[in-house]
């Protein structure tokens, strides 16, 4: 992975400010408030993104579609509006991302990217994302194009495995992966738990890494990660716990409270596989891996990991402090979790980073790599 860039749309959502617009909205039952404080309160967000510029508390524009600022309320605009939005803004992010990432990349030109694979889960339109990346960023228009769509919270990991699998087929090729997600634009006030929950939790963020096989490239400055092993399982139940479907009125999310105790019972068996891969591994300890690159998917989520493979406040702190700047971003926020593992100080050497995450199925994608510092 020669580079790993981050971005995000301006607008800033403060939980608490959020949490206190949901709370009063018309329809809204007693308990349905009890829930909205409860979820908004132990969610464990600060700050938030969207790339609805009207989704701030300020905001008093004439004619809103989201949300009206006069009368703080929310508004419930169709599929199709919402999907407007999404092909403008998304590829403003999809570009931004691709553009910071490419040129992080030391050596590497827009003449150089062989391979474009872009992920995202919350909006739809053609030409997609890939084409407008290839445009706005002068790639050669036979670069070879893919679209991860609709795979949830864990697309990034298929995403950089085909990459790894583009770059052991051909030598010569250089991918460049590119994630965004604009959950805010699925945003619905509702009494119903599942909807209130990921009102709490969704935001909106991209990020864009160049992978490489190539020899005859610069080496990487300051830290890197290999991408060494990819493993993907399905838990055993769960499949009615976690999905994604669409609405009328936009995207609708479940995303049930036993999420997290699936996880808890089945994440051993999910990484044995993983590890196995390795020989070294076989038979050490949790704690003894020096990174964890967890999805954030929720704080209660990261509580399970944690107790269940005993790791260290410190293992869990790049997965807790993306998921209290940022939120979670489905499938680009366990980028942002190694794009904070890979800023961290390092001695010079190699230490070994373990990433996962769940989405719909319920599916577990894990990952093993490492982060090289020269």
């Amino acid at each position: 992975m020669r580079s790993l860039e981050t971005a995000v749309p301006p607008t800033v959502m403060v939980q608490t400010e959020v949490r206190d617009v949901f709370k009063s909205q018309p329809g809204l039952t007693r308990l349905g408030q009890r829930l909205v404080s409860a979820a908004f309160d132990s969610s464990g967000i600060d700050t938030r993104y969207t790339a609805v510029e009207e989704l701030t508390v300020d905001d008093r524009r004439e004619n809103p579609v989201f949300f009206d600022g006069s009368t703080q309320q929310i508004l419930n605009p169709g599929t199709k509006a919402r999907n407007e939005v999404y092909a403008e803004a998304g590829t403003d992010l999809f570009v931004t991302a691709a553009r910071q990432a490419l040129d992080a990349a030391e050596g590497v030109g827009p003449e150089d990217i062989t391979h474009v694979v872009t992920v995202s889960c919350t909006g739809f339109f053609n030409p997609g994302p890939d084409y407008k990346i290839v445009r706005a960023l002068g790639l050669r228009p036979s670069a070879q194009r893919y679209h991860l769509g609709f795979m949830g919270c864990y697309a990034a990991f298929p995403a950089l495995r085909s990459a790894a699998a583009y770059c052991a087929a051909d030598p010569n090729a250089v991918v460049l992966v590119v994630s965004a997600e604009l959950c805010s634009l699925h945003v619905r006030s509702s009494n119903d738990p599942d909807t209130i929950v990921g009102t709490s939790l969704f935001a909106d963020g991209a990020a864009a890494a160049v992978i490489s096989a190539r020899e005859d490239l610069p080496a990487p400055a300051g830290s890197y990660l290999t991408l060494d092993y990819f493993e993907t399982t399905l838990t055993p139940v769960g499949e009615d716990s976690m999905a994604w479907n669409i609405g009328d009125e936009g995207f609708e999310m479940v995303l049930g409270n036993y999420v997290p105790h699936i996880i808890d019972d089945h994440i051993v068996g999910a990484l044995e596989p993983l590890l196995a891969r390795d020989e070294s591994l076989r038979g050490v300890d949790y704690p003894e891996i020096e990174h964890w690159g967890i999805h954030p998917g929720g704080r209660s989520i990261l509580d399970k990991v944690q107790a269940r493979l005993g790791l260290s406040d410190g293992q869990l702190e790049p997965a807790r402090q993306t998921l209290r700047a940022y939120g979670n971003m489905s499938s680009a926020t366990v980028m942002f979790v190694l794009k904070n593992i890979l800023s961290a100080p390092s001695e010079p050497g190699a230490e070994r980073v373990c990433s996962m995450a769940f989405g719909p199925g319920l599916t577990v994608e894990t990952a093993l790599l490492t982060k090289v510092t020269a």
